[in-house]
């Protein structure tokens, strides 16, 4: 038996990253400004990382600020983990605001692909939050070096949901640097913009809409696009891939399983993000699958099948991991009959 989708009635939680220079505290500033930051806990790794003098208004402890709006700026001083837990019992003791989202600020050169794992994998986190919005800043000015130098800079724009790009007004080649990105991340929304001048709404960053009201459940068809996948399978400098499995026949979980735990324990370091819906004999209801690298969230249901289409779409974003790599583990595990065969289906990954 599994749960039921509930991540309506969590906490959600948003990440802000992107490389050093690209104007990542200027625009976590902007946001901290307006009135529909109310009621957010911000989460820094260090009060340094970002300037928050001119927001301040009092320092409740030494490692917690209020500042003006109401935000609440809450430094990492053990580990993330142990941080969200804090603020939630003091969310419910009422010693701090009762904060509707939480919003991580990661270092310039931190890969985002940990610490999204961190967040699906702690059973407290997931009972309390859900891991909601990435948004990442991108230097229009070094972009280009910064993804053929640092692994890290196109793992950032791999897993946003948002891109902004900054400093606009410094390159003549904005449709070449709009269609890199679109290459690497085809799904994410992309705003052009330059911080000293623009101010983006808080509210088109962190408003997601992926959320259906009626059930109170995930919006299938917007959090997953697999139909921008499945359409055109996009590469990246050729080993930066995002694609999405699509099979109209149910299947058995144990075959399920197999083929997701191959993967993640043989190539997690290379599966930056899967997301998708499963079709499987065992139960009516769609299972919604998510996990980041060699992390699985565990499996939940929604209540009804979008569309009334029944089939299993799960979407990869991979480094050097090819789509038809895949489908083959997948297939050589539906045919298999013993456990050899399972066995013979994973050396296929290596």
């Amino acid at each position: 038996m599994l749960a039921s989708e509930n991540s309506k009635n969590l906490i959600p939680i948003h990440v802000v990253t992107g490389f050093l220079g690209s104007g990542k505290t200027t625009l976590l500033n902007q946001l901290l400004k307006q009135s529909e930051m109310q009621r957010t806990i911000v989460i820094v790794n260090e009060f340094g990382e970002i300037s928050v003098d001119h927001l301040l208004i009092e320092t409740t402890t030494e490692d917690m600020m209020i500042l003006e709006g109401g935000c609440v700026c809450c430094a990492v001083r053990t580990d993330l983990l142990n941080t969200l837990e804090e603020l939630f019992h003091k969310r419910i003791k009422q010693e701090v605001v009762e904060f509707e989202r939480v919003v991580i600020e990661t270092t310039g050169l931190a890969d985002p692909a940990p610490i999204l794992r961190t967040l699906i994998d702690d059973s407290f986190v997931a009972n309390h939050y859900r891991l909601d919005i990435v948004v990442t800043t991108i230097d229009a000015v070094h972009i280009i070096e910064q993804l053929a130098e640092y692994d890290e800079s196109v793992k950032q724009a791999a897993l946003a949901n948002h891109l902004v790009l900054t400093k606009i007004d410094l390159v003549d080649n904005l449709e070449f640097l709009t269609t890199s990105l679109q290459q690497i991340n085809p799904t994410a929304k992309l705003h052009k913009v330059n911080l000293h001048e623009d101010c983006l709404n808080a509210n088109t960053l962190f408003n997601t809409n992926n959320y259906d009201e009626h059930t109170r459940q995930i919006d299938i068809n917007h959090w997953l696009q697999a139909k921008s996948y499945i359409d055109q399978p996009h590469n990246y400098n050729t080993y930066i891939k995002t694609f999405c499995i699509e099979y109209h026949e149910p299947l058995h979980w144990l075959t399920l399983e197999h083929w997701l735990q191959q993967l993640t324990r043989l190539r997690g370091k290379d599966l930056l993000r899967i997301k998708g819906i499963a079709y499987t004999y065992e139960t009516d209801l769609p299972v919604i699958i998510q996990g980041v690298q060699h992390i699985l969230q565990s499996p939940t249901t929604l209540k009804a099948w979008p569309d009334n289409k029944r089939c299993s779409q799960i979407v990869f974003i991979t480094r050097n991991i090819e789509k038809q790599l895949i489908e083959q583990v997948l297939q050589a595990l539906i045919e298999s009959k013993n456990q050899t065969d399972v066995c013979n289906a994973a050396l296929l990954l290596l």
